[in-house]
């Protein structure tokens, strides 16, 4: 698979997110993509992905069969779990059975016959993993997919990664909490100021492109059931796998085009003597499960954290 000169833009005239990319993936790698909020890493799953199209460049070799889980599983689907899987199976054209394997696998039977909209962040990721598994992928994209996980099914993730790569297959990962830092064989990607370094310090131009290509943007259609969801997007044989509301709109990422700092407060600034250094206090309310993830990002940002409860 190979990326040309790939550049993206959320819009026309809008800022480049990355620019003039030259990447390589072969058959059999596990990549793990690390940077900042707002550098770009879920722009560029989903583009390998198949989601979005690049603005300027070409993305040649994709397989055929795509899996992708996105940072947010989109719980707000009229389903349980496991008539979501089996409406998800027959999308596919897989059997339930695969799903409810993968279940076991990641510690996930208890939550067949739970809502969708019930699900904590972490169960969600469950069913996010399950449904980018189910059909065996040939390229498999997770964005965050350790998060909230846990212990068992952070063990066995990389488990079945390494089965996937054993077998041929293509596995792209973007982590914060960089669970796979010493995964044997890994590459390692920084997405960084438009570009992307690997570990063999080959880094893509950064020069822009010039002005005037127009980016089309996938329409959202929450009502369409029809077709895979971005929580179900490992594709059916083709190479552009569908997307649901949630994914298709780039406002809704953790990763891409919005601050990082929440909104109602300013990062500090702080001089390299200390002098006029601004500080500023933002106070964070998150569920107990979800705690140490975001005190993890918080702190990969620059910000010091204190917890009160």
């Amino acid at each position: 698979m190979r990326l040309s000169s790939v550049s993206f833009r959320y819009s026309r005239r809008g800022p480049w997110v990355l620019r003039d990319v030259e990447l390589t993936l072969d058959p059999g790698s596990v990549i793990e993509v690390t940077g900042r909020n707002g550098a770009g890493k879920s722009t560029l799953l989903r583009l390998l992905a198949g989601i979005m199209p690049p603005s300027r460049g070409t993305i040649a070799g994709r397989p055929g069969v795509v899996g992708y889980a996105p940072d947010v599983f989109p719980v707000g689907q009229p389903f349980t779990v496991i008539g979501y899987l089996e409406h998800m199976s027959r999308i596919r054209g897989v059997s339930l059975a695969s799903a409810e394997e993968l279940a076991v696998r990641l510690n996930a039977t208890h939550l067949l016959g739970q809502p969708l909209g019930d699900l904590s962040k972490g169960s969600a990721q469950k069913v996010g993993l399950i449904q980018s598994l189910m059909a065996p992928p040939d390229l498999l994209i997770l964005d965050e997919p350790f998060a909230g996980l846990d212990q068992q099914t952070r063990a066995e993730l990389p488990l079945i990664i390494d089965e996937i790569a054993a077998s041929g297959g293509i596995v792209v990962v973007s982590d914060h909490q960089n669970q796979l830092q010493n995964f044997p064989g890994a590459d390692h990607w920084l997405v960084e100021d438009g570009t992307v370094t690997s570990r063999s310090g080959e880094r893509s131009p950064v020069s822009a492109p010039p002005d005037g290509a127009e980016t089309r943007q996938v329409p959202a259609s929450p009502d369409d059931m029809e077709t895979p969801q971005p929580s179900a997007s490992p594709s059916r044989g083709d190479k552009q796998p569908s997307t649901s509301q949630d994914d298709k709109q780039p406002s809704t990422s953790q990763d891409d085009e919005r601050p990082s700092a929440p909104q109602n407060g300013e990062r500090p600034s702080v001089s390299q003597n200390g002098e006029g250094a601004r500080q500023v206090v933002i106070e964070v309310l998150v569920d107990a499960d979800d705690a140490d993830e975001v005190e993890q990002k918080l702190r990969a940002d620059g910000y010091l954290t204190r917890r009160t409860s």
